[in-house]
């Protein structure tokens, strides 16, 4: 998610991750999204330990006076660089309310401090973390477990899924979502997916997330397009046996080919039950920046029944 205009010229992360903590608390103040009702849900923040020995932060919701239900993770978008935990609060909120479920959300080190790979290490070593923890946490994957989350979230949900099937996690994952994410470079697309693959020339002037902003975020991540823990659709063992997988794509997104590939290949060449919510011409993240649209309303009811559907194929 790239900063607003007027704010920089794509050069101070530090000022970008200011805007968007500032943008969260705009929206809850001027009314435009309302606060979250905690009624019945315990929130902690959590450490969990990732393997050179440092820790990242989470924020673990769980109901107050039940335990027992489905486990699910998620991971925040902002390019490798931006965001926080908090931005998936309402999504576990929902779970721990509909499905009793313990919801972690996750933060990993991010660019320019922590460059690429140390994003999906970090994730990948939370999911592991959750797996040996469950019930400890509170949880019983065997009623679900899930992993997911938006933009460079959603890059993350699709390496750990990949990681967690050849590593044979256990307790394995049950479902995926993937929310606008990015799957490829477009220095690495292969051959045969590059007539579907134009979004990012179409759209390279769309609003919240440009070219520009691409560019910014690679700037400081600095990833290898060739390495398949930064595009997943590159994975050297395929993408069969997959969990099933939720995606949800925006029409005007750069990003738009990237999840529209990525489900044909899961469904049609992978056996992966995959369900599918696109919104035509709505830009990268417009329920996060402009929740206040029609569409951005209809994505955050789809979101809930794509999490239900998910929960729903264990």
């Amino acid at each position: 998610m790239p900063p607003a205009p007027g704010i920089g010229d794509f050069s101070d992360v530090p000022a970008c991750r200011e805007y968007m903590r500032g943008r969260m608390q705009q929206l809850v103040t001027s009314g435009i999204i309302l606060p979250i009702d905690m009624t019945g849900v315990s929130k902690e923040e959590i450490k969990i330990p990732v393997r050179d020995g440092a820790t990242v932060r989470a924020l673990l919701y769980k109901p107050e006076k039940s335990s027992g239900g489905p486990l699910a993770l998620f991971f925040h978008g902002g390019g490798w660089c931006i965001g926080m935990p908090e931005m998936h609060e309402r999504d576990c909120v929902g779970l721990v309310k509909s499905h009793g479920a313990v919801a972690i959300s996750v933060d990993y080190r991010k660019a320019p401090e922590h460059v690429f790979p140390t994003a999906p290490n970090d994730a990948w070593d939370s999911v592991k973390w959750a797996a040996a923890n469950a019930s400890k946490l509170g949880a019983d994957p065997s009623k679900g477990f899930i992993v997911g989350g938006a933009s460079a979230g959603g890059n993350l949900s699709a390496i750990v899924a990949l990681l967690a099937r050849d590593e044979k996690l256990s307790p394995p994952l049950t479902g995926v979502y993937l929310s606008v994410p990015l799957v490829v470079d477009p220095s690495t697309v292969p051959e045969k997916f590059k007539p579907d693959y134009n979004a990012r020339e179409q759209n390279k002037g769309a609003p919240l997330l440009d070219a520009a902003a691409i560019a910014f975020f690679q700037k400081w991540y600095k990833p290898d397009p060739a390495n398949p823990l930064f595009c997943p659709l590159l994975w050297p063992t395929g993408h069969k046996n997959l969990p099933p997988t939720y995606f949800s794509i925006a029409g005007m997104d750069p990003l738009r080919d990237d999840g529209l590939i990525y489900e044909k290949l899961l469904r049609e060449n992978c056996g992966v039950k995959t369900k599918m919510d696109v919104y035509p011409g709505q830009p990268h993240a417009f329920q996060a920046f402009i929740p206040q649209l029609t569409a951005s309303k209809k994505a955050f009811e789809d979101l809930s029944a794509g999490l239900n559907w998910l929960l729903s194929q264990k």
